[in-house]
């Protein structure tokens, strides 16, 4: 029996993501504005990495930048502009929420049975870890480069993933999709935000920075690595787990499979060399970032390059 579409709630999807698009970039001016013209930090990227420390005392996490030495004050308006930006970013968030639960009461099912569904979720993940990282950790700095971000990945789904709500294949019409890809998503996220600091680590040059020490990057990436990690290994268990209940067999060498176990096996070199070996720095910086690169094709250039089974999910014809 087909399952008939909600039109008024789709449309209100749509329109929602629309206004997450304009709430994120309006946050990302905020937090330009903070960061270009808050504090000058004059510590040098060879610095030994600091112990980190919590906002309030108890876990450890990144200290705040652009004190000590060779900083100046912030301009009273450019703090202001940062919490304004924070606000932005949850109007936001709660704007991406909203598109993600509308699209799927209006087709009654699991809000992520495609690529543009896929996209969007993964973006409000990304949001979702920063947000929450930094009610607790300082981590606000990295607030311009997770909108800009998120806000070119809703922007790319927009314009060339989005297709209308409506049902999907039967295969996809299952409870693992709740378990594998909402797995998936959540691991993506906090990945997101390893890589964002990867980059930023790579960009920051050895003298007076507004970007915040190489150290406190390299923390936040490896941080979310550690915790994202066991949540992939989780998805790529369940996905196999999927694949038998519906084609009969753990693995086939889909293309997506493939990619999504050497995401798996790049981000694990990444944690081996760390703890085995000791790689700090830039070395441990960049096999992140290959395996964050692993990490965005499968997510979407498998789907766009390659099909394979996997291909249902859904592109624009």
């Amino acid at each position: 029996m087909p399952v008939e579409v909600n039109a008024g709630l789709a449309g209100l999807s749509d329109t929602l993501i629309l206004a997450t698009v304009l709430l994120y970039v309006f946050a990302m001016i905020g937090y330009a504005l903070e960061l270009g013209f808050g504090r000058v930090t004059a510590r040098a990227a060879a610095e030994p990495a600091r112990e980190l420390v919590t906002v309030g005392g108890g876990a450890p996490v990144a200290a705040e930048t652009g004190g000590g030495d060779g900083a100046r004050p912030v301009p009273a308006w450019a703090s202001k502009a940062g919490l304004v930006a924070v606000v932005l970013s949850w109007l936001g968030w709660a704007a991406n929420l909203g598109s993600i639960l509308t699209r799927g009461l209006a087709v009654d099912r699991w809000p992520w049975g495609n690529m543009y569904e896929f996209v969007v979720a993964i973006c409000f993940a990304a949001m979702t870890v920063f947000l929450f990282m930094q009610l607790r950790y300082t981590v606000r700095f990295l607030g311009a480069f997770v909108s800009l971000t998120a806000t070119l990945g809703l922007g790319f789904a927009v314009r060339y993933l989005h297709i209308q709500a409506g049902p999907v294949v039967p295969a996809l019409n299952s409870y693992w999709i709740a378990i594998h890809v909402s797995a998936a998503i959540i691991a993506s996220g906090l990945f997101i935000m390893s890589g964002v600091s990867g980059v930023l680590y790579l960009i920051r040059g050895e003298g007076p920075s507004r970007l915040p020490s190489r150290a406190d990057l390299e923390a936040v990436a490896h941080r979310a690595i550690v915790i994202s990690f066991p949540i992939w290994t989780f998805a790529v268990i369940a996905g196999a787990l999927w694949a038998d209940k519906a084609w009969g067999r753990y693995w086939g060498w889909d293309p997506k499979e493939v990619w999504a176990f050497i995401t798996w096996i790049a981000y694990a070199a990444y944690l081996h060399a760390r703890a085995t070996a000791g790689w700090r720095g830039k070395k441990a910086m960049i096999v992140q970032l290959v395996a964050f690169g692993c990490l965005l094709f499968n997510l979407v250039g498998v789907n766009m390059f390659l099909g394979g089974l996997h291909s249902y999910a859904g592109l624009p014809g």
